[in-house]
């Protein structure tokens, strides 16, 4: 966890507070690439969109075929078509949903992303490197669980959203139904009235067929709140629909004298961040030589066993060849500052909004059950006003370090103070604010995915849970990663290139510590320990 001085207090202001009003756009001065500035979540963990590439995918026989229900619409069902300024949506009345994933979630709007006429590549999900003409989301709440969208968006089990990948070919008369319609759009904040239509038509006609992984919206705030479910099979629309999507709208008012064309409008791919794309198929080309994942069951049984800091018996069984080791997860070249990660994780560890099950109990006592993980949601939105309340306060430089620490993490313990006091004499960077809210999060995150089959354990998660263990044995083990890891840096000359980001979190990227020599197990945290029964 990354820390300030006092004279970066104005910036943290503007980068942990919720600005929806805060003007964006996907290219120039307030592009994608700057979103974080304002939206810091836009360069936190779990964003999407993501490329499905091979090595990413993982078969999983229990993947449902989706049931959409009331998709149907009569015609005299009157939806709205508006221009948001970044894409046009379309509203869809709640008797719509689907009922077959964890929870009953309710469709709330669908909209679009595409290309440009000379360019006509615009979805945002890739598939093995290829990009479609344009994508559609079809985006629902939770509604088990909150009463509406805006209560939906920022938790951890808000959102589902259905991406379906659009290629130039045949005519659609489907997308006709609202396409006739787009003249009355063509700038920012008009709307327009449209006859419902069957929605249905505008998916694939396989729906058993798709791609699942936990991810986030793909436009600000960025909040990893979505379950995404984008479809195997693509549809089609002809090139005079591609082109009417493409030229006819403009992201400026129609008062505004510069009109500014509305296209291009898709974010780029997003880190893998540690996570798997779970697949409903198992036939074709290009999935994942290992088509089976670890059942949950073994995983529950895993975080168990690491809870309970039962790490001998973890490695009898040999339950850490399912862990991430240094040769499999943090490739050559890949980097250093691993002593930095030792001494900022135990802070991240004590963040516990998203998983009680991981505070201080008795060892006997200590599990993790997916009933808790569902029940217990961490809110985007409380984490950044309970920052933005301490900073409106009067505070002297300590104080302001306290109160960010004691707000994002309520549980700190006192030994973190000589840490905050060693970063305060350090220049810190407007991007080191955002990796601390994607360190205080990512944990949380990749151990309720783990849970679920859909992300690998990463390397700090590990240490995540590790953390939790009664206090002797918290300190021999950081003791004995620090010997580890320095014994590593002694013998790996080669690994001394830093990168921004790792494959797995959005943590200080680490060295790759070479196995001692004579030691069976690839794991620097299990490697120096000698657990007894």
């Amino acid at each position: 966890m990354h820390f300030l001085s006092f004279r970066a207090t104005t910036l943290l202001q503007l980068t942990f507070l919720t600005v929806y009003g805060a003007k964006w756009t996907y290219i120039g001065p307030d592009g994608q690439h700057h979103w974080s500035k304002q939206y810091p979540y836009c360069g936190a963990a779990f964003q999407s969109p993501v490329d499905f590439m091979p090595e990413l995918l993982r078969f999983n026989s229990t993947l449902r075929p989706i049931e959409v229900h009331n998709y149907n619409l009569s015609p005299s069902e009157q939806l709205t078509l508006r221009n948001s300024g970044h894409s046009i949506q379309m509203s869809l009345p709640p008797k719509m949903y689907i009922s077959s994933l964890p929870y009953r979630y309710t469709a709330a709007q669908l909209h679009f992303h595409w290309g440009t006429s000379i360019t006509p590549a615009g979805s945002e999900h890739m598939v093995n490197t290829k990009q479609y003409a344009a994508e559609m989301h079809v985006v629902h709440f939770n509604s088990d669980k909150y009463s509406n969208m805006a209560m939906a968006i920022d938790k951890s089990d808000g959102l589902a959203v259905l991406g379906v990948l659009i290629e130039i070919g045949e005519f659609n008369p489907a997308f006709e139904q609202f396409l006739m319609f787009i003249n009355g759009v063509k700038y920012r904040n008009q709307r327009v009235r449209v006859p419902g239509f069957n929605i249905r038509a505008l998916l694939p006609a396989r729906l058993d067929e798709y791609y699942r992984y936990d991810g986030s919206l793909t436009t600000p705030p960025c909040y990893p709140s979505v379950l995404w479910t984008v479809f195997r099979d693509h549809v089609t629309i002809s090139h005079k629909q591609f082109m009417t999507l493409a030229t006819s709208l403009y992201s400026s008012h129609a008062q505004d004298s510069v009109p500014l064309p509305m296209n291009g409008n898709f974010r780029k791919t997003q880190p893998a961040d540690s996570r798997v794309i779970l697949v409903s198929f198992k036939e074709g080309r290009g999935l994942h030589s290992t088509l089976t994942f670890t059942s949950p069951q073994m995983r529950k049984q895993i975080v168990q066993q690491l809870l309970a800091g039962d790490l001998a018996d973890l490695a009898d069984e040999g339950l850490y060849q399912l862990l991430p080791s240094g040769s499999e997860r943090l490739r050559a070249g890949k980097r250093k500052e691993q002593e930095n990660q030792l001494s900022e994780t135990p802070a991240k560890s004590k963040q516990q909004t998203l998983n009680p099950s991981l505070s201080k109990k008795s060892q006997a006592n200590r599990t993790v059950g997916k009933s808790q993980l569902a029940e217990d949601v961490l809110c985007y939105i409380s984490l950044q006003q309970r920052v933005s309340k301490q900073l409106k306060q009067p505070h002297t430089e300590s104080q302001l370090v306290h109160a960010l620490r004691d707000a994002v993490f309520p549980q700190s313990p006192g030994q973190n103070r000589q840490r905050v006091s060693k970063q305060l004499k350090q220049p810190h960077t407007e991007s080191q604010l955002v990796h601390a809210l994607r360190d205080a999060v990512f944990p949380e995150l990749n151990l309720k995915s783990y849970l679920d089959c859909k992300s690998d354990l990463a390397i700090p998660t590990i240490r995540h849970i590790l953390h939790e263990r009664p206090t002797e044995e918290d300190l021999e083990l950081d003791h004995s990663l620090t010997k580890a890891l320095m014994n590593g840096k002694k013998t790996s000359t080669a690994i001394k290139k830093r990168v921004p980001a790792t494959n797995h979190g959005g943590v200080s990227p680490v060295t790759v510590p070479r196995k001692p020599p004579n030691l069976g197990y690839p794991h620097p945290w299990l490697l120096p320990m000698e657990w007894e029964d």
